[in-house]
């Protein structure tokens, strides 16, 4: 069986932002590996809480950014190398934003709801909800059409609130705790969000939904 694992824990040097036109003039999107073991627990609410999942992660715009259905970001290695092909440059773990970069994992196509337990110190996540673009996004990576680029790849990976805290640390393995029946994935959410919103009535079997995907569906649908 294919090895599933944390790769790297990354977390946030906090710098300015380099999208002029940013609400925040700090961001948290320059994350680099650790070594050393990091606590990760329920932040609380996205507005008055901690901010990130990760103890020593930095979260710039709080209005947008971390709480509980964003406490931690993962994304996969293997992603991460068809992007350096595509793109012809070196993306380190962690360039993305991501808190966890993994390997025999595939993020985007995990279902909502998912639950993933991490290393032996009894941490647990479940899959909240796909990651969307933004300028700040596109701004670090210094690619200009990278918000159009990125949502036509349908390649987001996941964001995962914490079920039950613990640590996580490089080489930490990677186990499916619980699955639920439905069929909607990070990838499926996502594209409900971005281009095709046909599909947001299939995001409501999903009960882990983030509550922003949740409500931003039931006002989609409610005026039609």
């Amino acid at each position: 069986m294919p090895v599933t694992k944390v790769l790297s824990v990354n977390v946030a040097r906090g710098r300015s932002n380099p999208d002029p036109r940013a609400q925040s003039k700090l961001t948290g999107i320059d994350k680099v590996p650790v070594t050393e073991p990091v606590l990760v627990r329920a932040p609380g609410p996205m507005r008055g809480g901690l901010g990130s999942g990760l103890v020593g992660d930095t979260i710039g715009n709080r209005k947008l950014h971390g709480g509980d259905d964003q406490a931690v970001y993962a994304y996969a290695r293997e992603d991460l190398d068809a992007w350096e092909a595509r793109l012809q440059r070196t993306l380190t773990n962690g360039m993305f934003g991501e808190n966890l970069t993994t390997v025999g994992v595939d993020v985007t196509n995990a279902r909502i709801g998912e639950r993933w337990r991490v290393g032996t110190d009894g941490l647990l996540l479940e899959v909240s909800a796909p990651r969307t673009p933004c300028r700040t996004f596109a701004a670090f990576l210094d690619l200009s059409h990278w918000i159009k680029t990125f949502t036509q790849a349908e390649e987001p990976g996941a964001y995962l609130r914490v079920i039950s805290p613990g640590t996580v640390r490089a080489g930490d393995t990677i186990t499916i705790d619980y699955r639920p029946d439905h069929d909607v994935t990070s990838r499926l959410a996502f594209r409900a969000r971005m281009t095709q919103p046909d599909l947001l009535p299939d995001l409501l079997v999903a009960d882990a939904l983030s509550a922003e995907l949740q409500a931003y569906a039931g006002r989609r649908l409610t005026a039609k």
